[in-house]
């Protein structure tokens, strides 16, 4: 008797008929987000445009705020429809196209995407405040006479869609354009970074934007020789000020000042201090995370102008090209093109610092545009000193008879050794009376500590050069 022969692929191909006659058989039902859409506008959506744009997750928050002031303008209102579906649609990320099908758009002939919960997502802002962001939602907007339905499917951390999606659907393309170019123009108007204090970093292949709180700083806190201060305020407070004068006389905003110096001289408090001092510029920080990102950053700066970019140690990344290696190269190129790419009328400050002037790139430390101003942030001298005795004694209470000779001890000393070394002194204090009285015999012995025991390698992280 003759076996009759059933392959794998006759399998398939009767198992798809039957599949296709089940869901040919079943009743059709109207999709729910078709009908709504048929009542909104009134019409057959199906046929409509739709214009979409795609933004980065990090404008997650932007997106949102500017979807929130448009549908609270005058003579508009908006519904708000959640969105739910199988767990295929919501890891490939719904579409508009599957909200108007006529048939199911589920796996396997299933459902397609159905009404529920409006999903939100809370993105963090600054301090401990939260902005709810909606992760997947349909917005029905009357605006007048004229009617949008708006999409927004925010990054599936789970799923392949990693951006936040705007779609748009109107009855004429060109209404779909306007409430993009409208939404883009509120994202930069509104943009929840503009004057704060952020650093970018990448985190699970995505640029997530981060809050930072910098201390405050006062004038009366920074130590430097006379006239120093003031000569670095006016290259960046004075051109804050004078910004609207300087570019109406055709004068370049765009500028970079460079403090260098000894370690533990004041580069940073200082460039922390003029940050508090500019409250209306959005202040970049450009740090270990984020150095790879030097053009997303400039970019931020650029579109969240005035600001200032801060990248400390940029010794670390722009030495002498032959000292470097590959990936040290990529960084400094990038900082060196996107420091020459910003239009001079860009209001950007480039506040950069280093210890190690003498191997810096030439082109980054010579070349007008990149860097027009270096600043030397020396080592105190005695007056200096004694101010920076005073500034650290602060809340002490000093009885110190031989100051002088404190301060010609400290010789080569920089600030950060001034203020461990008061730090030291009331420690020592602190076993001995209460409250605190600091003398000069726990002088004498935080100095031999940190001289003596603390040897060479202390001396150098504090800053002593004697």
């Amino acid at each position: 008797m003759a076996q009759n022969s059933f392959s794998l692929e006759d399998f398939g191909s009767s198992f798809k008929g039957f599949m296709d006659q089940m869901a040919a058989s079943a009743p059709t039902e109207t999709p729910v987000f078709l009908e709504h859409l048929r009542r909104h506008f009134a019409a057959d959506p199906q046929q409509f445009p739709v214009v979409s744009e795609d933004f980065p997750q990090s404008d997650h928050a932007n997106v949102q705020t500017a979807v929130d002031a448009y549908v609270k303008g005058k003579h508009r209102s908006a519904t708000l429809l959640g969105i739910t579906g199988d767990a295929h649609s919501l890891y490939m990320g719904v579409t508009m196209a599957q909200l108007v099908a006529s048939a199911g758009g589920g796996l396997w002939g299933g459902k397609g995407p159905t009404s529920g919960p409006v999903q939100y997502v809370n993105i963090s802002l600054e301090g401990d405040s939260v902005l709810p962001c909606v992760q997947n939602g349909l917005f029905l907007i009357e605006d007048g006479t004229q009617k949008l339905a708006v999409l927004m499917r925010g990054p599936n951390e789970m799923g392949i869609h990693r951006k936040v999606t705007v779609e748009v659907m109107a009855p004429e393309r060109e209404d779909a354009e306007r409430f993009l170019r409208h939404l883009r123009t509120a994202m930069r108007k509104r943009n929840v970074y503009r004057g704060r204090v952020i650093s970018l970093e990448v985190e699970n292949h995505d640029i997530k934007v981060k809050f930072h709180r910098l201390p405050r700083i006062e004038s009366d806190g920074i130590i430097l020789p006379a006239g120093l201060l003031r000569r670095i305020e006016r290259q960046t407070i004075g051109f804050a000020r004078h910004s609207n004068r300087l570019r109406a006389a055709g004068r370049h905003l765009k500028r970079g000042l460079l403090l260098y110096g000894p370690p533990g001289t004041g580069k940073t408090l200082t460039a922390m201090y003029l940050a508090g001092q500019l409250k209306d510029r959005t202040i970049i920080l450009l740090t270990g995370r984020g150095l790879g990102l030097v053009e997303k950053s400039c970019a931020l700066a650029r579109a969240l102008q005035p600001a200032i970019l801060i990248l400390e140690d940029v010794d670390l990344i722009a030495e002498e090209r032959t000292h470097q290696n590959a990936a040290c190269n990529t960084v400094l190129f990038e900082l060196l093109n996107q420091m020459d790419g910003l239009a001079e009328d860009v209001d950007a400050l480039f506040l950069l610092t280093t210890n190690r002037p003498d191997i810096l790139e030439p082109a980054l430390a010579a070349r007008p545009g990149r860097i027009d101003q270096a600043i030397e942030i020396p080592l105190p001298d005695a007056a200096c000193r004694r101010r920076l005795f005073e500034l650290y004694g602060q809340g002490l209470a000093l009885e110190v008879r031989e100051v002088d000779r404190l301060i010609d001890r400290t010789q080569g000393a920089s600030a950060a050794f001034m203020r461990e070394l008061m730090r030291k002194a009331a420690l020592f204090a602190a076993d001995e009376t209460d409250p605190i009285l600091v003398t000069d015999r726990h002088l004498d012995e935080a100095m031999h500590e940190l001289l003596v025991d603390g040897g060479p390698l202390t001396k150098s992280l504090l800053g002593v050069t004697q």
